[in-house]
């Protein structure tokens, strides 16, 4: 069965209306802070915070919302680093007033906005539900309190505070900002918490950083190793670990050689070049003499797995062959590799 829009927000009514906890959180959730581009409105609690190293939201695109269903029309996938927050502003404070200031510091800041709203015939009540406040809560921590009814029908009641948004004079912004040399993405939606009873402003904010994803985390096993070698004769491993600017192989890398080790010793008449790359960050000779340290030194472990030095050679080219762009993060720790090569 499919809810209406109206159905809905009745429907999500009764689940959140609540006498537990009546008071509104006085102090931020444990272990939280403004994040470093954007401070709170001034007063505001910080009620829910979440942060993930790195992960991939979905933000909207230029168009907006798509003119006949609840979503974004062209939602774009932004992964790095993610901080949510939720703020609620002080007693009596309007979403417009939280939702001006924030735009004027943002603006002021050097924002670009990809897309914004500022009415339901703008698609802000589109937005509200392409939000899907169910899926952003998710992971977030939450202050002590509810959102209590201050007069109406509901007075003596509470709401949970729990993504407590509403497309009742919902407002949204979404872009990017450039802070220390990185574009970071952005957005906020201000609307009221929850319902007119409240008296409160919400504001709900996603941050993105471009952060390169933590690679080496998966060891390649034998079986792919050889799959690759016989395929495009060579395979590149990241499960091999070594500290900026340095030729040691750090203890982690013990799997990976295991399994390096255990190609070799089932195909004894395999001979392999170990063939070690960086990015493009510093100069060429240095990083040709770090490429072949970290060759030699992985080649030093394999004989010490007792795999005869005649099968192994070692040779370092820099960031002579890349993989990947070098422009971000990410791409630069693609390039960052030790590869086997069949001779």
């Amino acid at each position: 069965m499919t809810l209406t829009r109206a159905a809905f927000v009745a429907l999500l009514a009764s689940f959140t209306l609540s006498t537990a906890h009546a008071d509104a959180p006085k102090a931020d959730v444990a272990r939280s802070a403004d994040h470093p581009v954007l401070k709170r409105f001034t007063g505001s609690v910080l009620a829910g915070y979440a942060q993930q190293d790195w992960d991939a939201r979905s933000f909207p695109d230029a168009s907006g919302v798509s003119k006949t269903e609840d979503q974004f029309a062209r939602p774009v996938n932004i992964e790095g680093k993610v901080t949510r927050l939720y703020y609620l502003a002080p007693l009596g404070k309007s979403p417009l007033e939280v939702f001006r200031n924030y735009q004027q510091a943002l603006v002021a800041a050097g924002f670009k906005t990809t897309w914004s709203c500022e009415s339901e015939a703008q698609g802000c009540t589109k937005a509200y539900f392409a939000l899907d406040g169910a899926e952003r809560a998710k992971g977030m921590r939450w202050a002590e309190g509810n959102l209590p009814a201050m007069d109406g029908p509901h007075a003596g009641a509470a709401w949970n505070l729990a993504m407590a948004l509403s497309h009742e004079q919902a407002r949204l912004m979404v872009g990017t900002l450039t802070s220390g040399g990185r574009v970071l993405n952005l957005l906020l939606f201000t609307s009221l918490a929850e319902n007119e009873y409240t008296h409160r402003a919400a504001t709900y904010i996603e941050i993105v950083e471009p952060k390169a994803m933590p690679t080496g985390q998966v060891t390649v096993d034998a079986k792919v190793i050889s799959q690759g070698l016989q395929a495009e004769g060579k395979v590149a491993l990241y499960g091999l670990f070594f500290d900026t600017g340095k030729t040691d192989v750090k203890p982690d890398s013990a799997a990976q050689l295991d399994q390096m080790a255990a190609v070799l010793k089932a195909q004894p008449a395999l001979k392999v070049l170990i063939v070690g790359h960086t990015d493009n960050v510093g100069a060429i000779d240095a990083n040709l003499a770090l490429s072949q340290g970290r060759a030699q030194a992985v080649v030093a472990a394999l004989t010490q797995r007792g795999i005869a030095a005649n099968r192994l050679q070692a040779r370092g080219i820099a960031n002579f062959a890349p993989v990947s762009s070098n422009a971000a993060d990410d791409g630069r720790a693609k390039n960052r590799r030790v590869e086997m090569v069949l001779q």
